[in-house]
C-alpha cells in the first residue's frame, strides 16, 4: 500500500467516525441495549435460515455463474422490505434499507463456491456436477460461504426487526466470484458506489476450524496479499538419451524451485511474513524426450506491501538468472496482483470489540493475521473503514481433541471434508453481525 493510499483511507475513516460522533457517548454497551432482543430475533427466523444454508449448500454455484444463489438472496432481501438490485458486476446482489439520518453500513457475504468434490457424507452435500475449464468437476461450499450467506440473511432479518431502535442505511451486498479474488473489484467497477452511495462502514466475516461461538479478529492486516505466478522456461529439445543436445527446460525450472526459497529465507526480513509457493509444474510429454519448455505456476502471500515488492524483485531475479546459467533464452515471467491485504480499521474494530466481548466474554479474542487472501480488501481500499472477521464452526469438544500431541486435525477451509456445525455456527455469526453493525448506527 502506498503513501497516498494510507493517508486517503485516514482521510475516509476521519470522515465516516465524524458522523457517527453522536453515537460515541452511549450510557450502556451495545451488546447491553440489543442482546436479548437479538437472540429473540435469532430464535424467530433461524429455521428459516438454516433452510437457505442447506438449500445453498447443495446446489452451489462458480464464480460468476452464481445466478440461482444470487436470486434466492435477493427475494430474503426483498421480503424484509429492502430495496434490491440484482447483476452488479454481473452476479452481484445490492439490498439497501433505508432507516433514517445516520451511517451507511456495508456488510458482504460471497456467493461462489469451489470446483471441487464433497466428502462429507452430510444429507444436504452437494453432488453437483459441471463443464470448468473443458473439464467435468463437482461444486462445493467447502469454504464456508453457505455458512456467511445464511448469517447474512440471518444478520439481515435481525436488524430488519430491530428498525425501531437505530437509524441509518444497511447496504447488504452479495458479492460474487471472491474464490477468484475478482467479485468485489467487479461490483466496484459496475458503480456499487457511485450507484448506491459510498458506505461509511463495511464488515464482513468468515468461518474458520475454531470452535463455535469463538471470534477472532485483529487490528492492522488480517489476511494477506496475492500475487498470481507464472513463468516459462525456454529450452531446447532433444533426445533424453542426448541431454548435451539439449538446452534443458526442466532442469532450470527444477533449480528455480529451489533456489527461489532463498530469497525468502535470506532476503526477506524474518519477522515478516512472506511465502512463495509452485502449485504446478507442466512441461514434456513422455520420459524419453526432454522438451522445449516447461511452465510453472504458483502464489506470492505477503501483508506488507515492502516485503511484497522484494520478493517480486527477488523472483524475477533468480528466474532470469536460471536461464542464464543454461545459456538458455530469458523466460517469461508474470507476476499479476490479484489482490491485497484486508486491512482492519482500529478505531472500527476497538468499538465492534467491546460489543462483542459484553457478548461473549472471553471467547473474543484478537488472533494473529491469517495467510489466505480475501478480496474483500478492496472495500477498504476503496476508502471505506472496514473490519474482517473470523467465527468458529466446529464442537468445542472435537477442537480440544485435535489440539492433543495425538490428536486428529480438524478439516479446514477448502477441505472436501469441511462441515460446519450449523445452528450454533450460524446464531454465532449472526448476533456477532448484528452487534457490530449496530455498535456504528446511531440509536
Amino acid at each position: 500500500m502506498d503513501t497516498l493510499t494510507i493517508r486517503a483511507r485516514a482521510s475516509a475513516g476521519a470522515a465516516a467516525w465524524a458522523l457517527v460522533a453522536t453515537v460515541q457517548a452511549q450510557p450502556m454497551s451495545t451488546a447491553e441495549r440489543f442482546g436479548q432482543d437479538i437472540d429473540a430475533q435469532i430464535e424467530r427466523h433461524y429455521a428459516s435460515v438454516e433452510r437457505v444454508y442447506k438449500d445453498i449448500h447443495a446446489h452451489p454455484e462458480l464464480a460468476f455463474e452464481e445466478v440461482s444463489t444470487a436470486r434466492t438472496l435477493a427475494s430474503e432481501l426483498r421480503t424484509l422490505g429492502f430495496e434490491v438490485t440484482e447483476g452488479v458486476g454481473k452476479t452481484g446482489v445490492v439490498g439497501l434499507l433505508r432507516n433514517g439520518a445516520g451511517p451507511t453500513i456495508l456488510v458482504r457475504t460471497e456467493l461462489d463456491a469451489l470446483p471441487m468434490e464433497e466428502k462429507t457424507g452430510l444429507p444436504y452435500a452437494s453432488k453437483k456436477r459441471v463443464s470448468y475449464e473443458g473439464k467435468e468437476t463437482f461444486v462445493a461450499h467447502s469454504c464456508g460461504h453457505d455458512l456467511h450467506m445464511a448469517s447474512w440473511v440471518g444478520t439481515a432479518k435481525t436488524l430488519a426487526g430491530l428498525k425501531g431502535r437505530w437509524q441509518g442505511t444497511l447496504m447488504f451486498v452479495a458479492q460474487p466470484a471472491e474464490e477468484v479474488l475478482g467479485g468485489a473489484k467487479a461490483m466496484l467497477e459496475d458503480g456499487l458506489f457511485k450507484r448506491f452511495g459510498k458506505a461509511d462502514f463495511a464488515f464482513a466475516l468468515h468461518s474458520w476450524p475454531m470452535a463455535y461461538g469463538e471470534i477472532g479478529f485483529n487490528v492492522g492486516a488480517v489476511t494477506s496479499s496475492s500475487d498470481v505466478f507464472e513463468a516459462r522456461f525456454h529450452g531446447r529439445g532433444a533426445h533424453g538419451s542426448a541431454p548435451d543436445k539439449s538446452i534443458d527446460p526442466v532442469l532450470m525450472a527444477s533449480r528455480f524451485v529451489v533456489d527461489v526459497q532463498g530469497v525468502i529465507s535470506r532476503e526477506k526480513d524474518p519477522f515478516q511474513f512472506g511465502v512463495f509457493s509452485i502449485g504446478s509444474i507442466q512441461g514434456g510429454t513422455t520420459g524419453n524426450i526432454i522438451p522445449d519448455n516447461v511452465l510453472l505456476r504458483g502464489t506470492l502471500r505477503s501483508y506488507d506491501p515492502a516485503v511484497r515488492a522484494k520478493m517480486r524483485e527477488g523472483i524475477q531475479r533468480t528466474a532470469t538468472a536460471t536461464a542464464a546459467m543454461s545459456g538458455a533464452p530469458e523466460p517469461d515471467v508474470k507476476l499479476v496482483p490479484s489482490g491485497d491485504a484486508t486491512i482492519n480499521d482500529t478505531a472500527l474494530v476497538e468499538r465492534a470489540e467491546a460489543s462483542l466481548k459484553a457478548a461473549f466474554g472471553a471467547k473474543v479474542k484478537r488472533l494473529p493475521p491469517i495467510t489466505a487472501s480475501e478480496d474483500f480488501a478492496e472495500y477498504g481500499a476503496a476508502g471505506v473503514p472496514s473490519m474482517f472477521f473470523l467465527v468458529g464452526v466446529y464442537d468445542p469438544k472435537d477442537v480440544e481433541a485435535a489440539r492433543q500431541p495425538q490428536g486428529k486435525p480438524l478439516p479446514g477451509n477448502h477441505s472436501p471434508f469441511f462441515a460446519p456445525v450449523p445452528e450454533p455456527s450460524i446464531k454465532t455469526a449472526v448476533k456477532a453481525m448484528s452487534l457490530a453493525v449496530l455498535s456504528t448506527l446511531q440509536n
